[in-house]
């Protein structure tokens, strides 16, 4: 009996995807893109083979599995056209790609950094960089993900997850998940309600999680979160963390929005270790809303506080935002001479993060050993009248807050 493949001509043999090789592809949003072949694998819902994908210069979160036969005939089409048209087509998607690099956060490349981040890097890459599970059912949502998740192999291998939108529980089949839906008896999330705001219709609330009296719970959080976080390491060691999750009340339950988690002890101070809004709630506001509650929480503490560092590409615009607003609000309200530890008194924003700030708004000058707040009203009124000045769609209302610094309480509650 002759194979299939010795009876395939020497085109189709040409055009066979070879893995740890780079082809051009024509690429939504950004044309023709050189993309590099990591993995193939046999997808066991649609029993289709498929190819797992990187494109050279993109963020690792746009990485997926490209169907086998449509990944070839791209690849086809592709090396059919001329040098011109690729010419012509790079210079009409420029723009494009220039506002999704924007959007999507280029990674800065390898040579950029410095030897002893490069080489972290390098091996974060290795460990993490096939994703394997593509998306995930939250609730009432299907969500692409981004990044790998360590979850469980035999859970961690397949192409969709279940997830439940109250306990996080994981399940591999459809099947599985609509039995633990009727059975799961969790209508939000573990620990304290220590926030409820009602506006209109939409009814928010923020729970205190403790790492160490629900575990289970927030290892399941971590590892869902991982899948949109490519430098998240925390995954079963929880312990030590305060998790805080932001829910809205649907007629099923309180769904998980987002959440931040902080360390229990930080010797640095910071009032945040790590923020994730999952996807179908991104850009409504609800980061800001954490943020804000994180320095809330602070002032009741009575510490300064400031986020774990480094940010991301995207947390440091979100902080950056946030603390322009606060801090302009502070100056413009303010009479007489303000200094930089004043602000961080007033705010908790801690004393190198108003410095940063400030410097990139041009509002501080380095004189005689000391920085400097140099601003004048009408330079403030120029600031808060700019389009560049916009107050967050939504920050923490201080008087929904429940809340006891830990140290504070009952023992019976920590």
């Amino acid at each position: 009996m002759v194979s299939r493949m010795a009876n395939k001509s020497k085109d189709e043999k040409d055009s066979e995807i070879k893995l740890g090789e780079f082809y051009t592809i024509s690429r939504r949003n950004t044309g023709l893109t050189k993309t590099f072949v990591l993995e193939k694998r046999l997808n066991t819902i649609t029993q289709r083979f498929e190819y797992y994908v990187h494109y050279e210069n993109l963020d690792r979160r746009l990485d997926e599995w490209i169907d086998a036969e449509k990944l070839e005939q791209e690849i086809k089409d592709s090396n059919v056209a001329s040098s011109n048209d690729q010419q012509e087509e790079s210079m009409v998607t420029r723009n494009k790609k220039r506002k999704y690099d924007e959007i999507n956060h280029v990674s800065m490349p390898l040579s950029d950094m410095d030897p002893a981040t490069a080489a972290l890097e390098k091996e974060h890459e290795a460990i993490t960089k096939i994703k394997y599970i593509d998306r995930i059912q939250l609730g009432r949502y299907e969500i692409d993900c981004w990044y790998y998740s360590p979850y469980p192999e035999v859970f961690g291998r397949t192409p969709k997850l279940y997830i439940c939108a109250f306990c996080l529980k994981y399940m591999k089949t459809k099947k599985s998940y609509a039995i633990h839906k009727r059975r799961c008896s969790r209508r939000n999330p573990p620990g304290y309600e220590i926030y409820r705001q009602e506006t209109g219709n939409e009814k928010l609330a923020i729970f205190e999680v403790d790492g160490n009296h629900d575990k289970v719970y927030c290892q399941c959080l971590c590892l869902v979160a991982k899948l949109f976080l490519d430098h998240k390491t925390l995954y079963f060691d929880v312990d030590p963390f305060y998790f805080y999750v932001l829910t809205k009340s649907t007629p099923e339950g309180a769904e998980i929005i987002g959440y931040y988690s902080k360390e229990k002890q930080s010797d640095e101070n910071n009032n945040l270790a790590c923020i994730l809004t999952f996807p179908p709630y991104q850009r409504q506001g609800y980061g800001k809303l954490l943020i804000s509650f994180s320095y809330e929480l602070s002032k009741r503490e009575g510490q300064v506080g400031s986020p774990e560092k480094p940010l991301s590409d995207l947390g440091r615009l979100s902080y950056r935002s946030y603390w322009t607003y606060v801090l302009l609000e502070n100056l413009k309200d303010y009479r007489g001479q303000i200094t930089i530890a004043d602000l961080s008194e007033n705010t908790c924003i801690s004393r190198d993060d108003i410095i940063w700030t400030l410097r990139s708004l041009n509002l501080v000058k380095y004189w005689k050993g000391d920085h400097v707040i140099c601003v004048s009203p009408k330079l403030l009124e120029d600031f808060v009248a700019s389009p560049s000045f916009k107050k967050p769609k939504m920050l923490c209302d201080q008087t929904c807050i429940r809340y006891t610094p830990h140290g504070r309480r009952p023992r019976e509650l920590n």
